[in-house]
């Protein structure tokens, strides 16, 4: 789960995280009073889930509280088009604003759980306020990282060794340790995923405060945060990936005209390439879960079918805890009920398959079977690009 920057800030500022002085504002008017409690020059922010604001137009500066209230007039309703939204772009419903700072550097600070050694990792880079994609691929030496053993935590000494990496001297270190032991801290309290700092800034006066904070969270772990389960803006998802949620299923909307559904996260990803090999373009991830019944296989199509850019569905199951026929009886009873108009293709292996197999033949619907993904694939990108949302089964 994704949350804005204003909601990260308070997070990270409750953990002793130094962040500026600033408040959301949900109307023009609101803005321009923040802005006079915080006084001279103030920056306002668009607050969307996506990076890349400032090129888009989403972060400017005000001189004055009627400034802001004009930046925040022009900014709440608009259409923010950045790289990370695509083209649709997001509408800005509330802006943050926030104290001017004087600003000596920019720096980075990220931490995520690296899955290779199954430990949290502190990344810094003295390349901060630009996107550290773009530093690792062109300059992967200027980011330094720090591995945290879970029994210990982050030790001042790896801070230290940070701080002195980024080029922080004399007190600087010290502030620059208390900020990362803060922000693990963070991390760890409230079961985030991710905490990313973008740009930290050393301002003239020595401080370091993060000027923009992004922060995400393991959705397993949000039973225990009931707290941070209210800050999600059901305004910045999908529609499709929120009825997903409802029923315990995995989905993610991409741009291709192929639906898949599938059960496990690593055969999800291993259909979505084998498609692009056969030529074709996945529309989505779909994940139904080892133990999917068939109401939630009923559920997976109704949500497959409401994106009109779906051509053609390739099922590709493994039977393990979901049997071959249940998930045959699950697919069959979805078509009847849903008259799905797009070709299907399915291919399963595993328990009870040869019974899944049986009973798709019997129903009488016309599905289209293979016995490998890569015969699966080919079928299924030959009838997504020779077909049309017609009644087909």
């Amino acid at each position: 789960m994704k949350i804005h920057e204003y909601q990260a800030k308070a997070i990270l500022s409750r953990h002793q995280v130094p962040v500026p002085r600033g408040e959301v504002a949900l109307t023009p008017a609101e803005a321009a009073e923040i802005a006079r409690r915080l006084g001279g020059t103030v920056v306002v922010k668009a607050q969307i889930h996506a990076g890349g604001r400032g090129k888009g137009g989403g972060v400017k500066l005000a001189r004055s509280a009627e400034d802001a209230e004009r930046v925040a007039r022009d900014m709440i309703g608009m259409t923010l088009v950045t790289h990370q939204t695509g083209p649709a772009g997001r509408i800005v419903s509330r802006v943050l604003v926030e104290e001017g700072l004087e600003i000596r550097r920019e720096l980075y600070l990220g931490l995520v759980i690296d899955r290779s050694t199954r430990r949290p990792v502190m990344m810094v880079s003295s390349e901060g306020g630009v996107e550290i994609e773009k530093v690792a691929a062109e300059t992967p030496e200027k980011i330094f990282k720090e591995y945290v053993h879970p029994g210990t935590g982050f030790v001042p000494f790896q801070g230290r060794r940070l701080s002195f990496a980024l080029g922080l001297q004399g007190a600087e270190v010290n502030k620059g340790t208390r900020l990362m032991t803060a922000v693990y801290e963070a991390c760890i309290a409230t079961d985030a995923s991710l905490v990313e700092i973008n740009p930290l800034v050393v301002t003239v006066a020595g401080d370091l405060l993060a000027l923009d904070a992004k922060m995400t969270f393991d959705d397993n772990a949000l039973y225990r945060h009931a707290e941070t389960r209210e800050l999600r803006d059901l305004g910045e998802e999908d529609p499709l990936e929120i009825e997903a949620s409802k029923y315990s299923l995995n989905y993610i909307r991409l741009d291709g005209t192929i639906g898949c559904m599938v059960n496990g996260a690593g055969l999800a990803m291993a259909t979505m390439d084998i498609i692009k090999l056969a030529g074709g373009e996945p529309a989505n991830f779909l994940d139904v879960g080892g133990g999917a019944s068939a109401e939630q296989i009923r559920n997976a199509f109704k949500i497959l079918m409401s994106d009109r850019h779906v051509s053609a569905v390739l099922i590709n199951i493994f039977g393990g805890i979901l049997r071959c026929d249940v998930l045959a009886q699950g697919v069959i009873a979805a078509v009847r009920e849903l008259g799905v108009p797009v070709p299907i293709v399915i291919r399963m292996e595993g328990t009870n398959v040869e019974e899944g197999k049986r009973l798709l033949k019997e129903s009488g619907l016309n599905f289209a079977t293979a016995d490998s993904m890569d015969e699966a694939a080919k079928i299924v990108v030959s009838l997504a690009n020779s077909g049309s949302r017609a009644a087909r089964c």
